[in-house]
């Protein structure tokens, strides 16, 4: 458990965040005292339960619903989430953005038909691109932007191959904001985690699966969310005010030495 409250003041968006590794970096965002948009694109319920948990602990947040994917995704949900931090009170603006909301396409490349690439493009690349788009005039000077991203967009990994190349795009962009939004003290850095254990992964629950990844990471276990969200946490932070266009490596060490 932390003992700061390096958030305390600050309004944080993340999305994908009613589970899993967002959910996690809600419940770490929160307890650092943060208020907290929950977004989510179908659980509404999972959503909820992420607030009712935060509050349960004396945190705040509220969710935020938007299809991602869609047309006018951004749009959507910077609308509901200016609706809903109105309703809450809060001042207008952001200081922290979480780009957590992701799908997987397990796929290798003769295998993807057109669809579906496009799909995990539009969900993976072409939402949070927009949705900082629509951020920049809500994010105040010295704001963090923060994007998950995966190890395997710099490990070989075939199987998920359009996957890999949605998250490769997301890297390259991380680059271009650093530089664009470092005179407003704006930190834009990618978390890159590896196999990691949450509640919506079914290939974990396969031991020899589990077994598998674990020992690719040189701690011989799967990673958490909130090993994630620690990390998050850190660079969403004033504390890492000086690290900026930086690719974070919290895959656990997998494939070091090989």
């Amino acid at each position: 458990m932390t003992t700061t409250l390096r958030h305390h003041g600050r309004t944080a968006l993340v999305t994908g965040g009613s589970r899993g590794i967002g959910r996690g970096i809600c419940l770490r965002l929160a307890r650092e005292g943060a208020l907290v948009a929950v977004h989510y694109g179908h659980d509404r319920a999972a959503a909820e339960r992420t607030v009712k948990e935060i509050e349960t602990e004396g945190g705040r947040a509220f969710a935020v619903h938007a299809e991602l994917g869609v047309p006018g995704d951004a749009d959507t949900l910077w609308a509901a989430f200016d609706r809903e931090l109105a309703a809450s009170g809060a001042v207008p603006g952001l200081d922290v953005l979480v780009n957590n909301a992701g799908i997987t396409l397990p796929r290798t490349v003769a295998d993807v038909t057109e669809e579906e690439y496009d799909r995990v493009f539009a969900v993976n690349t072409r939402a949070p691109f927009f949705i900082i788009q629509r951020a920049l005039g809500r994010l105040r000077d010295g704001g963090s932007i923060v994007s998950i991203s995966s190890g395997a967009a710099r490990i070989a990994y075939p199987a998920i191959v359009a996957y890999t190349m949605s998250k490769g795009a997301l890297d390259t962009l991380t680059l271009s904001l650093a530089k664009e939004l470092g005179p407003r003290g704006i930190t834009v850095n990618t978390v890159a985690p590896g196999f990691t254990e949450t509640e919506i992964n079914p290939t974990l629950q396969n031991p020899q699966v589990r077994q598998a990844l674990s020992a690719a990471s040189v701690f011989g276990r799967l990673g958490t969310p909130a090993d994630i969200a620690d990390i998050v946490s850190f660079v969403a932070s004033d504390e890492a005010r000086w690290v900026t266009g930086q690719w974070i490596d919290a895959t656990g060490g997998v494939h070091l030495g090989l």
